[in-house]
């Protein structure tokens, strides 16, 4: 991550404001507008404040504080002056911009007849998250991951921000590319929500390998069936299931011969248990390797790796 990569973020004309923040670029974790609020970032899991003069400051009252009208520029910035052209992420509220950073977005939603989402308009919140790819963040578990150099399937756990789509990323370039463990295969990737790949006018930002292909933007129910019918991939691979229907086609795509690679939200192989949906795909053996990550001390680590039974495969 470059200090030019974060000046890019911004017009041209309030860019002065941010090198103070760009030197800083490899650190910064997200940006932070509201308007009419104080201007706030996070860097190395603490919260700063920037001024008027692009100074990082402590208190919040000391921060600048974006009007509705910067906001509007910046959002018509991001997307390059032709808003409508990302009318589509902007009713599912976020951007994916050059670089694979993402733009959450919030303000007045305006719904449809049959009460779906067809836009957001008055934007006055802006959470710009800063990608970082880390190559090598598979490289502990990978060792797990194999069986007779063929990719078992993969689930990988933990609270938000743990780093399990970081991990997964990686994992996938591996997977695609090779290793000592196995020799590189087809990928397919269901990008939901543009953040494994970050894909910027069709193209990953991030590397994910040589013989991944990217389905981005599209649904996991639907775009693991397509990606099947149309990429023969050996490997599927799906960031954050959250449904019954999530797993189901998960497990449809297991029945067609691909290898998977997933994530959810949880802490413990305990909690995800809990969770209906989850019960299920334990219990019929869907996995082979539970990944458990955390990031409680400000890093992320992994704290077990388990078999498909819960068995440790930690010595």
């Amino acid at each position: 991550m470059r200090r030019e990569d974060v000046l890019c973020l911004f017009p041209e004309a309030v860019r002065d404001r941010w090198r103070e923040v760009a030197k800083r670029a490899e650190s910064l974790q997200e940006i932070r507008l509201r308007a009419g609020m104080p201007l706030s970032v996070w860097m190395e899991n603490r919260e700063s404040f920037v001024d008027e003069r692009g100074r990082i400051v402590d208190r919040p009252e000391k921060a600048a504080r974006p009007g509705p009208a910067d906001l509007e520029e910046l959002v018509k910035h991001l997307c390059r002056y032709s808003v409508y052209a990302f009318a589509d992420e902007i009713r599912q509220g976020f951007l994916t911009v050059q670089g694979g950073h993402r733009v959450g977005l919030a303000g007045q939603v305006v719904l449809d007849e049959e009460g779906r989402i067809k836009n957001i308009k008055y934007i006055r919140y802006l959470n710009i998250r800063i990608a970082h790819q880390i190559r090598g963040a598979a490289d502990p578990v990978l060792p797990f991951l194999f069986e007779d150099g063929h990719v078992l399937n993969t689930l990988l756990i933990s609270p938000p921000g743990g780093g399990k789509t970081t991990m997964l990323r990686d994992m996938i370039r591996q997977v695609s590319e090779g290793s000592a463990y196995g020799a590189g295969v087809n990928v397919s990737v269901v990008d939901e929500r543009s953040e494994i790949a970050g894909s910027y006018l069709g193209v990953p930002q991030n590397d994910v390998g040589i013989r991944t292909d990217v389905l981005d933007g599209c649904s996991k129910i639907e775009g693991m069936m397509m990606l099947i019918r149309s990429m023969a991939p050996q490997v599927l691979a799906v960031d954050e299931l959250g449904s019954i229907e999530d797993v189901q086609a998960l497990q449809m795509a297991g029945g067609c011969g691909c290898r998977l690679l997933a994530t959810v939200h949880g802490g413990s192989l305990e909690e995800i248990h809990n969770k209906n949906y989850m019960r299920y795909v334990m219990e019929m053996g869907l996995f082979q390797r539970y990944v458990i990550l955390d990031r409680r001390t400000g890093v992320c680590r992994i704290t077990g790796v388990y078999d498909g039974e819960g068995k440790s495969c930690l010595s």
